[in-house]
């Protein structure tokens, strides 16, 4: 299998100096830039992250640019979408290898804001909430109950700060996705979703910001999730549409994880399982290689 590989031109040897990078922290800053883009008749793309930047994030920096006039990222770890026990303050927050990244690939501007300027009413927590749509009451909801009234909530902030004609976000966070592109339809919001491609080492691992956490062992193990999905795959457009079926080829391929959350094949829009796939779906895999929890999917279209 020939995995996609993103090769950033950006990450070469040679040092190419782009524009100046521009760097806010509060928000009528950094709307006040974006809209003076806007009364120039130029457009922005907007690439929202927790920071810990690698070459996934950099593609879609490079989509942004490639379809925009400008390109702003964020760098927040968002506070409200991590639970109790979860790794808040862990998180990695390489903030200076972070900018010289988006200043080497180019961005124009980056949103830094603090906790407080996010959440003016106490730090690390809002009064007013988005209600995800039941797309996110499976799968992740199951398992994280508040995760994404705490993404939703904070995407939509970070589209009324920084006001973007597009937003593109990565398909790794297969339902998270699905949660925004939900809340723009619904909500009526004028940021047009760019959904991007999985980018993945040459070995087949997605790339995640929490792969750094993998031992060495731990990292060849986490290559289940991978050939899972790619045996999933090949079963299915062999011609196998019982989703059992497919998902006993997910769990026969996951016995290198510790623990796992989910692994099943669900319908593409609504994320509900089915009982025979007729219209397009999507595996999802959700589990622990020692104490890190990974996930990774594949679409699975019908012809």
């Amino acid at each position: 299998m020939n995995w996609p590989v993103w090769r950033s031109r950006s990450l070469s040897p040679v040092l190419v100096q782009g524009p100046l990078l521009q760097t806010f922290s509060i928000i009528d800053s950094m709307r006040a830039w974006c809209r003076q883009q806007s009364s120039e008749q130029r457009t922005i793309g907007l690439v929202p992250t927790m920071g810990a930047l690698h070459e996934g994030h950099l593609s879609l920096v490079q989509a942004a640019k490639e379809r925009c006039d400008h390109c702003v990222t964020t760098i927040f770890v968002n506070p409200t979408q991590f639970a109790a026990h979860e790794d808040l303050d862990h998180y990695p927050r390489p903030l200076e290898e972070d900018l010289a990244k988006l200043r080497q690939a180019g961005v124009e501007a980056v949103f830094l804001p603090s906790a407080a300027e996010m959440y003016p009413e106490r730090a690390g927590q809002v009064a007013t909430s988005v209600q995800p749509s039941s797309v996110a009451l499976p799968l992740e909801g199951v398992h994280r109950p508040d995760h994404f009234v705490g993404v939703a909530t904070v995407v939509l902030k970070l589209f009324l700060a920084a006001p973007a004609d597009f937003a593109f976000f990565g398909r790794k966070d297969f339902q998270q996705l699905c949660v925004i592109e939900h809340m723009v339809r619904d909500l009526n919001l004028p940021t047009q979703i760019v959904p991007c491609e999985i980018i993945r080492e040459p070995d087949g691992l997605a790339m995640s910001s929490r792969n750094r956490y993998l031992s060495k062992s731990e990292r060849q193990r986490a290559l289940c999730l991978s050939r899972a999905l790619q045996e999933t795959e090949a079963a299915f457009h062999g011609g196998e549409r019982s989703p059992h079926r497919l998902q006993a080829i997910l769990a026969d391929h996951l016995t290198d994880c510790d623990s796992v959350d989910y692994a099943v094949v669900v319908d593409r829009e609504s994320l509900l399982p089915v009982s025979e796939i007729e219209q397009n779906a999507v595996a999802l895999i959700a589990a622990r290689v020692g104490s890190t929890r990974l996930i990774d999917n594949r679409e699975l279209y019908v012809d």
